[in-house]
């Protein structure tokens, strides 16, 4: 039987793990922090399924770019955005909110 479980979740980001390893975070004030968990705290998101929006990281996503992390929006599943080391938390959030 498979079961239902409600979320609050309006769209959701996948963060590519692999990447964020790699860089050994790349962001944030000392540049030690995710990708994920940087977006977490500018989008005041907790995790799991009663946050507004999901941001999950995933394993791999097979692109592997240098210096950067790969992320994709579920909104927009044909645009994949190449994220580099040290980026601007607010200018990433632009590019996630842009239709």
């Amino acid at each position: 039987m498979i079961r239902v479980l409600a979320s609050r979740w309006q769209g959701s980001v996948l963060v590519c793990g692999k990447c964020s390893k790699k860089l050994g975070g790349g962001f944030g004030e000392k540049g030690r922090t995710p990708l994920a968990k940087t977006l977490r705290a500018v989008l005041g998101l907790k995790k799991g399924r009663k946050a507004e929006r999901g941001v999950v990281e995933v394993k791999c996503l097979g692109i592997c770019p240098k210096n950067a992390v790969v992320m994709l929006d579920g909104a927009r599943p044909d645009r994949w955005l190449l994220v580099p080391a040290g980026a601007d938390a607010s200018e990433v959030v632009a590019t996630l909110t842009e239709r």
